[in-house]
């Protein structure tokens, strides 16, 4: 664009002869323009190798919650893409005044766990959505089988990557949190993401 600098400052001098954007113009030297591109250049260079010095080499995972979907990364390499569900951002009140949002977390976490065919231990929430009694921290009636799917990836905090019975949903946002995938897409990430893997979620 630098060529075009000179026949732009005289239809502008032509033009607007009295402006004062035409007297900023005559005034503009070319070799600072030039100076300013290599400044910007250098830049610019800085921030792609610290923007590579930042991506993990290692496979990892970027969940949007927005569209919903997910993308297995390596690096600058997209390994897989897919759909999954994500927080419903239901409000859910108790009567003893505890009160759940069903939101998903945003941010970095690390895988800090991952299991083979998960049990879901139900927290209170899930029986009082449901309008029914707490029952104590370990009972029977807590522990639910088959519902997370074949894999599990745990991010903390209780929230998890996992299965699910209700792939119709999928694409929206109906969770209570977690992160639910397809079998497909699960299995990818499963095989993909080890312990300590990186997972942004935004």
């Amino acid at each position: 664009m630098l060529w075009f600098a000179p026949v732009l400052r005289e239809w502008i001098f032509a033009v607007l002869p009295e402006s004062k954007f035409a007297m900023q113009l005559r005034t503009t030297d070319i070799k600072q323009l030039q100076k300013e591109a290599r400044r910007l250049e250098k830049r610019a260079a800085a921030l792609r190798k610290k923007h590579e010095a930042l991506t993990p080499r290692a496979p990892y995972l970027i969940v949007n919650t927005s569209d919903n979907r997910i993308q297995v990364m390596k690096g600058n390499e997209l390994l897989h893409e897919g759909m999954c569900s994500t927080g419903s951002y239901v409000l859910l009140k108790a009567a003893d005044e505890r009160q759940w949002i069903f939101h998903t977390p945003r941010g970095m976490f690390r895988i800090r766990g991952k299991s083979e065919y998960p049990v879901w231990k139900k927290p209170d929430w899930a029986f009082i959505e449901e309008g029914l009694p707490v029952p104590p921290p370990n009972a029977r009636e807590r522990f639910e089988y088959g519902v997370l799917g074949e894999y599990a990836l745990e991010l903390g905090d209780g929230y998890l990557i996992h299965g699910t019975l209700y792939k119709r949903m999928l694409g929206m946002p109906v969770t209570h949190g977690c992160v639910r995938l397809g079998d497909e897409d699960l299995r990818i990430v499963y095989k993909n993401l080890q312990f300590g893997s990186k997972v942004f979620i935004y």
